[in-house]
């Protein structure tokens, strides 16, 4: 196969390849060669050492050889096959939980095998849980591997052992008839100090024992730090390619209109902060351009993002553009939509209202009202970009709560203004708060404003980490301020997936409480129950019909409640940093010390404690964003919904975010000198995820 690309070998022309097996493959996102050889380890273990079975400690990975002494199935919790090996300075046991008979009898006292596992602790010693084993015929070194192992990312129906033979024959047909194409110029190579391509990619596929293991599996040997420099500087440039993509659509010139900024400003009851009128200088001149504004507005709960949005907002419909605004959920969506009837009334701005929950004749209205352009601005959730949707002329989009919506989603949205002239401005509002790393990565086509400081007289949540053993103390907290006309969240969590669990959960202690609390009006919210039910229990808190509010974690976004001065979440422990940031963001809204009691199960894991004590700590929502990235991780930070730009093959955010600036500063470089490898780079890295890059 001379001359041809990686890209056109396909991974049927792999030995033993068949359709079955290619679909597995596709699974992993490998359709050919090139795919195969970028399909890179995620860690490495040393079976190239044989230990002693004696020298062997609780936790090790290791390489051992023996004698099988037993054989045995066992009757416990579980059936198993237990086998004891033995070599000349102790014995260990192997254990299977899934084995046939074939096996069993295969594995017969007086063989010698060659074992490679984790040793784990049983009950009549150390054991080694499903190892990988082969049968030997004499002790010795012969047995053990040449090179480091690789681990590599898979799926059922290939094993570790059959993708590394898969993989070897894919570098075989490398080194026969290709050559991997170095795309970045040679300048770039030296300037940065980056090996060549085919080296890296030769040496993690079949790394020599010399290469220190820990430095493998920490990501950090040269050959890593060049991959992971290649994939996100391709994560970058396929972002900074659609920014400037020439048949991109202008966007509406948006003429600031004096009188209707000073005629909203003059209806609100209080003075916007200096962040919050940085935060508009930034919108609005971006507003005037015809390229289209991607802008990220950042800032901590309460931090008056949504009145920037509202200024910003009356400008695209004082030049004749209509404004889409969507939310995460119903009660968030349809606070925004009371605020802003409220904000907008003595302008004579018409806003319409839209979700799941709007049917027959209203919702025939609303869509009429917005395909002939009366309805101005457009509120509600997912509900804004449904097929029967059609805008008059959507000049703006505003997104609140962005990464709870999956990338599709918010493509859809944007797509809603492509029968016109125009592409709309986006603005992204967050109360999550971004860590750098993820801003300049997942977020790098975002302009970033970050709203830093607080409306006057906030004050700073008081928290406290109290065992729940003190239970009975935390009651008589919450009657003590119901008593003093405050009202109090009692935020219910558990850590099975399961929403029907959750809700039982709170469903039973809300019959606690209010059995231990008979003066207290107790109210439920959960996420299964009918959004004219929650919207009526919100309702009744807001009005403080109801006293003590006993949620799910349904509240954690957007919920406005002044008079909530008191939160209690249970199983605190439970939770990431960013959650209990913002479900604690429910409480101190209005201008009375407020307070959150984080009630945790003992006993403690590390992190469970570490993020308590962050917490307790902290409420500055930036450096609890860091501290979050830190304990879990850019993947669950962002959560699933954000993989289209998150799955990254070898790069991690947090520990090559030194590689960031120059990742920025030579991508900028190559969209102005070198646009012909812009493509390639990218289809090399990210092939079909190019249109997560769009949105």
């Amino acid at each position: 196969m001379p001359n041809k690309t990686l890209v056109s070998v396909a991974i049927t022309s792999l030995k033993g390849v068949g359709p079955s097996l290619e679909r597995k493959f596709n699974q992993l996102g490998i359709y050919n060669l090139q795919d195969l050889l970028f399909h890179l380890p995620f860690r490495y273990e040393d079976r190239t050492k044989l230990s002693p079975i004696n020298s062997v400690k609780l936790g090790d990975r290791v390489q051992i050889s023996g004698e099988i002494v037993s054989n045995k199935i066992l009757f416990g919790q579980r059936r198993s096959l237990q086998c004891m090996l033995r070599d000349s300075t102790g014995f260990i046991y192997l254990r299977f939980f899934h084995f046939s008979s074939a096996q069993k009898n295969s594995l017969t006292p007086g063989k010698l095998l060659s074992c490679y596992g984790e040793v784990r602790r049983g009950r009549n010693g150390f054991e080694i849980y499903h190892p990988e084993y082969k049968e030997i015929h004499s002790y010795g070194t012969n047995s053990l591997e040449n090179s480091l192992t690789p681990i590599y990312p898979t799926t059922d129906g290939i094993q570790q052992k059959r993708l590394r033979s898969f993989v070897k024959q894919g570098i075989e047909i490398l080194n026969r008839n290709h050559k991997l194409v170095e795309y970045l110029p040679s300048e770039i190579l030296s300037e940065y100090k980056l090996c060549n391509l085919e080296d890296a990619i030769q040496t993690l596929h079949n790394p020599p024992n010399c290469l220190d293991l820990n430095i493998l599996n920490r990501g950090l040997s040269s050959f890593q730090q060049r991959l992971a420099f290649e994939e996100l500087l391709a994560h970058r440039l396929c972002i900074q390619k659609y920014r400037k993509a020439p048949n991109q659509l202008l966007a509406p010139n948006i003429i600031f209109k004096q009188g209707l900024y000073e005629g909203f400003l003059d209806q609100l009851p209080f003075k916007l902060t200096n962040g919050q009128e940085f935060a508009l200088k930034d919108i609005l001149s971006d507003l005037t351009q015809t390229i289209p504004m991607h802008r990220l507005l950042q800032g901590d709960v309460g931090a008056g993002k949504t009145v920037v949005a509202a200024i910003a907002a009356i400008q695209a419909i004082g030049n004749g553009y209509q404004v889409a605004l969507m939310a995460p959920t119903e009660i968030l969506a349809e606070q925004h939509f009371n605020n802003f009837k409220k904000w907008y009334r003595p302008l004579g701005i018409r806003v319409g209202w839209l979700s799941g929950k709007i049917k027959g004749a209203l919702r025939k209205e609303t869509l009429q009202d917005l395909e002939f352009g009366t309805c101005q601005i457009l509120i509600g959730t997912h509900a804004l970009f449904q097929r029967d949707v059609i805008y008059n002329k959507l000049g703006f989009i505003i997104i609140d709560e962005q990464h709870r919506f999956g990338v599709h989603q918010r493509l859809s949205l944007r797509n809603k203004a492509s029968s016109s002239v125009f592409q709309p401005h986006q603005l992204v509002m967050t109360a999550t708060p971004i860590p750098r790393t993820l801003a300049m990565s997942v977020y790098a086509d975002l302009d970033s404003t970050v709203i830093k400081d607080l409306p006057p007289g906030r004050l700073r949540v008081n928290t406290a980490v109290i065992s729940n053993q003190k239970r009975a103390d935390i009651v008589k907290r919450i009657k003590d301020a119901c008593i003093n006309g405050r009202q109090v969240y009692w935020v219910c969590t558990l850590i099975e997936e399961s929403e029907s669990l959750e809700c039982e959960a709170a469903e039973v202690t809300s019959l606690n409480l209010a059995n231990l609390l008979p003066k207290t009006r107790v109210g439920l919210i959960h996420g299964r129950m009918r959004s004219d039910e929650k919207n009526s229990v919100m309702s009744d808190f807001k009005n403080g019909d109801i006293q003590l509010l006993v949620a799910t974690t349904v509240i954690e976004v957007g919920v406005d409640v002044p008079n909530a001065s008191l939160m209690i979440i249970e199983n605190a422990e439970r939770l990431g940093l960013a959650q209990l940031h913002q479900l604690r963001g429910r409480v101190g809204r209005g201008n009375i010390q407020s307070h959150c009691i984080l009630l945790y199960q003992t006993p403690l894991s590390r992190d469970g404690k570490l993020r308590l004590e962050v917490m307790r700590d902290s409420c500055d929502g930036f450096y609890i964003a860091e501290k979050d990235l830190e304990l879990r991780g850019p993947g669950q930070v962002l959560g699933t919904n954000q993989a289209g730009l998150m799955s990254f093959k070898i790069a991690d955010m947090q520990r090559d975010a030194l590689l960031l600036d120059d990742v920025k500063i030579i991508s900028e470089s190559l969209m102005q000198k070198h646009q012909e490898i812009v493509d390639p780079l990218i289809n090399r890295w990210l092939s079909d995820r190019e249109e997560y890059a769009n949105v």
